[in-house]
């Protein structure tokens, strides 16, 4: 196998291995993986140059950007924090 096929080999067996998750490419040097999940908690878009982080994130996925897994806080006019209900924000 030379150099060159190394990363398309690399490719078509990410996909194949992570295709029920994840939509892969190869975007020049970059891996780039895309949930195939609507309602994901983790980051739906993973960019790696090295593909072992890509493979690990792969796996383990970082969380998305403002998911920390606690409750929705609001601050009220009063400064007091207080859980936003299921329905949306409180009203006042």
């Amino acid at each position: 196998m030379t150099a060159e096929e190394r990363p398309t080999t690399l490719l078509l067996l990410l996909q194949r291995q992570f295709a029920r998750e994840w939509t892969i490419r190869r975007n020049g040097g970059l891996w780039v993986a895309t949930t195939r999940e609507h309602e994901c908690t983790h980051a739906p878009t993973l960019i790696e140059e090295d593909v072992e982080a890509f493979v690990h994130q792969l796996v383990h996925p970082p969380s998305a950007i403002g998911n920390s897994g606690r409750p929705q806080e609001q601050v009220s006019e009063t400064g007091f924090r207080a859980k936003v209900p299921q329905d949306g924000p409180l009203e006042g």
